[in-house]
C-alpha cells in the first residue's frame, strides 16, 4: 500500500460517510460559522503544522517509503499535506454530526475559574516539559510535539474554558472516537512500512503497539481540531446551541 493508497482507505470512507450523513443544519446551527468552521481549521492547520513537520523529517525522526509517495514538496510528501487536511476535516465532521444530534441544549456557561486554570496550568507546564526533553535525543519528537501543540491548546482553555467546559461530553466523544480510528491506522501505515519512526529520536515506548510520541500526536492534533472549531462555533454566539 502506498501513501495515497492509505487515504483511499482509511481517511476518505468515512469522511464521505459523515459528509453524507450531515443535516443541511450543520452542526444544529445556520449561518457563516457553521459554513466556514471546518475550512479554517483547516488552512490554519495547513499552515502551522507545515515548518514543524518539514523539519521532522529533515532531522530524521520521520521518515516515509520514497516509492510510496507520488512526491514532494520541500522535505515532506505531497501526501502529508493532505493528511494535514483531511484529518482536520474528518474530526471537524465527526463533531458537527454530534453537535446535530445532541439530546439537550449546552449547560450553563459558567466562567469555571478553576477550569481555566487547571486545564491552561497543564498545557503550559507539558510545554515545558517539552522544551526540556529536547536536551535529550530519545526525547525529541515527544518533546517537539508538546512544544508545537501544548501553548496552543493553553490559549484554547483560556480563552475558551467556559465553552470547551459546558460541551465536555461532546468534547470528549468528537476526541477520542477519531483518535482511536487513525490511532489504528497508524498502527497498519507503520506496519506496512508506509512512514516509520526514527528509534534515536524517540522513547521506544508503545502504547498498543503504537510509538508513544504518534499516540501523543493524534491526541493534541484532535483536541486542536475539535477545541478550535467549538471556539469558532460558540465564542460570542452562545444562543445558536443552547
Amino acid at each position: 500500500m502506498n501513501y495515497f493508497g492509505f487515504h483511499l482507505v482509511f481517511i476518505l470512507p468515512p469522511i464521505f460517510l459523515l459528509a453524507w450523513v450531515q443535516r443541511q443544519s450543520l452542526a444544529g446551527m445556520g449561518g457563516f460559522r457553521a459554513r466556514l468552521g471546518i475550512p479554517l481549521l483547516m488552512l490554519m492547520a495547513l499552515v502551522y503544522t507545515t515548518p514543524w513537520d518539514n523539519y521532522l523529517v529533515w532531522r530524521g525522526v520521520w521518515e516515509y517509503g520514497k516509492e510510496r509517495v507520488i512526491g514532494t514538496i520541500g522535505y515532506v510528501p505531497i501526501e502529508e499535506y493532505l493528511f494535514f487536511l483531511l484529518q482536520t476535516l474528518l474530526t471537524g465532521l465527526w463533531l458537527y454530526w454530534l453537535l446535530d444530534r445532541q439530546d439537550k441544549p449546552i449547560s450553563s456557561l459558567e466562567p469555571y475559574p478553576w477550569v481555566r486554570t487547571i486545564a491552561t496550568g497543564f498545557w503550559l507546564v507539558l510545554s515545558l516539559i517539552g522544551a526540556t526533553m529536547l536536551q535529550w535525543n530519545w526525547g525529541v519528537y515527544l518533546g517537539l510535539i508538546l512544544i508545537w501543540a501544548g501553548p496552543i491548546l493553553a490559549l484554547q482553555w483560556f480563552i475558551g474554558a467556559p465553552y470547551i467546559w459546558a460541551t465536555k461530553g461532546i468534547w470528549l466523544n468528537a476526541t477520542l472516537i477519531p483518535t482511536l480510528y487513525l490511532w489504528i491506522a497508524d498502527r497498519i501505515a507503520i506496519a506496512n512500512e508506509i512512514w516509520s519512526i526514527s528509534d534515536v529520536y524517540t522513547t521506544r515506548l508503545y502504547l498498543l503497539g503504537l510509538p508513544i510520541e504518534e499516540a501523543t500526536f493524534f491526541l493534541v492534533t484532535n483536541l486542536l481540531v475539535v477545541q478550535g472549531v467549538l471556539l469558532f462555533l460558540l465564542f460570542g454566539n452562545e444562543k445558536e446551541l443552547i
